[in-house]
């Protein structure tokens, strides 16, 4: 198993992937989101797109249980009815688009995951705000989880647009940790499988995803230190900085190869 990952990924490659997952475990553990992003961003820099679609997923859904693990079981189950339409969705859009994946060209898979993580990543840094009232939710519901589903399944992360969904219904700071913690949790599963069937997540890149485990968990562990006392709202502008540097190089990659 071990000759079939170094067969696929070099070990100079592979060390690198292990401090990209790092620092994504910093981030998620900090402010709850961009692990995929970063993780994505990061590898595709020098590992093929489907390797690190494959990379992402087992980090992805481990970081995800840990962070509903930090709240009350009654509460994930709430948290889940509340959001029953977009979580549905997103799992059901992730499941059909993974079977794509593999028929989508290199450049246009970087355009992808690069566009969407740089506009919603100015959009959040702009302190933009989207307001959704009560009587439009259900529509923004699938509207948003549509748009999310999509790019979980082809890029292996719907971080974004969840989190300016949240932000829009004006969601307490203290609940969208658990709320996504929980939409994402229950997508990496729906990831999972559809990628099992795609025939994108194989022995070999298991493997690969699985080693990504350790870092990814040490990184958390320090995350959580971090946004327990460091001001939580400049450590998430900082990152949104370093994600509109990777959508634009991912940009770049998408348009001039």
């Amino acid at each position: 198993m071990l000759a079939e990952l170094f067969d696929l990924i070099p070990p100079w490659a592979l060390l690198t992937a292990g401090l990209v997952a790092f620092v994504a475990g910093i981030v998620k553990g900090a402010i709850g989101f961009a692990l995929p992003l970063i993780i994505m961003s990061g590898l595709s820099l020098f590992l093929e797109p489907l390797i690190a679609v494959a990379g992402v997923i087992l980090p992805a859904l481990v970081s995800n249980l840990l962070q509903v693990s930090r709240h009350p079981i009654a509460e994930a189950r709430a948290t889940i009815w509340d959001f029953r339409r977009y979580v549905l969705l997103v799992c059901i859009m992730i499941l059909i688009v993974a079977q794509f994946v593999k028929l989508v060209p290199e450049q246009v898979f970087y355009l992808v995951l690069g566009v969407p993580v740089l506009a919603l990543s100015i959009i959040q840094l702009s302190g933009v705000r989207l307001v959704i009232p009560p009587q439009r939710r259900r529509m923004a519901e699938w509207l948003v989880g549509g748009l999310a589903g999509t790019m979980g399944g082809f890029t292996g992360t719907w971080g974004p647009p969840t989190v300016l969904y949240l932000m829009a219904l004006d969601t307490p700071k203290s609940r969208q940790m658990l709320i996504q913690g929980v939409i994402y949790s229950l997508g990496s599963v729906s990831l999972l499988v559809g990628h099992i069937t795609s025939g994108v997540f194989t022995w070999a890149t298991a493997t690969f995803s699985a080693v990504l485990l350790v870092p990814t968990f040490l990184g958390m562990r320090v995350g959580f230190w971090v946004g327990d006392r460091l001001d939580a709202e400049l450590f998430r502008k900082a990152t949104l900085i370093v994600l509109i540097v990777a959508g634009a190089n991912l940009v770049r990659r998408g348009l001039f190869g």
